[in-house]
């Protein structure tokens, strides 16, 4: 696996070379934005970590740049000083995948990384059904099942519902999933995304006792997750 890692501190740079390559992977290092842009439209990376506050580039716009000109598929992770609410829904907004507070632990970061990883080169053929816990998706025929019953859902709905099921454990701000789903922005001041995930909710009993659970972080975003008995209480219900 190939990762490129923007950090602009070197001793920073090197730890994070350093954590990655004894882990196994393959990390190239970069210091500036715009050699990390030259890259990216010669090489292919199948993750890119990327610093906040850069002597160029701010991270956000090489972000907003890497989802113009290569898409969605590469995972970005940010890695950043930056801690606020705001601060992170701006990145997430921007288009990265998720986001590390530094100082950097490491084993934090492999975990990230790796989460991102196996989402990405696990993805599931566009057709091909799945299945997750207790259902078995169908997008070929567009049905979800529970316990082998079908769920009735809206067309709406069901795109939702298979967007959160094929990035299951990953976190998706309100503007991804508007865009993903209604291919437009939805205003603040609009129920449209939360009555739309309140249904999803309910009608498919996204509930620990089927092995999934629909939360919310704060202002941040959405995940679908696995659920076992021994996480009972953590997390917060969308």
């Amino acid at each position: 696996m190939k990762i490129a890692s923007l950090e602009d501190d070197l001793d920073q740079a090197r730890r994070i070379q350093q954590v990655l390559t004894t882990a196994g992977y393959a990390c190239t290092s970069y210091h500036q934005g715009r050699d990390l842009l030259a890259a990216l439209r010669t090489e292919a990376f199948d993750l890119v970590l990327l610093d906040w506050h850069l002597p160029d580039i701010d991270g956000d716009d090489v972000v907003r740049w890497l989802r113009t000109n290569i898409g969605a598929r590469i995972p970005v992770i940010f890695l950043t000083n930056r801690s606020s609410e705001d601060d992170l829904v701006e990145g997430l907004r921007a288009g990265a995948d998720d986001y590390i507070v530094k100082p950097m632990r490491p084993l934090e970061l492999l975990a990230r990384v790796a989460a991102l990883l196996r989402r990405s080169q696990l993805a599931e053929p566009a057709d091909e059904a799945f299945e997750v816990a207790r259902y078995r998706v169908d997008p070929a025929s567009r049905a979800i099942q529970l316990d082998g019953v079908p769920i009735a859902l809206a067309p709406k709905e069901f795109e939702l519902a298979l967007l959160f099921f094929r990035n299951l454990n990953r976190l998706m701000s309100r503007d991804v999933l508007a865009e993903c789903v209604w291919n437009r922005e939805i205003p603040a001041t609009s129920r449209t995304l939360d009555t739309h995930l309140s249904n999803i909710r309910q009608k498919l009993q996204l509930r620990p006792q089927h092995g999934v659970r629909l939360t919310s972080s704060y202002a941040l975003g959405y995940r679908l997750e696995l659920f076992s008995p021994s996480e009972e209480g953590q997390g917060s219900p969308a």
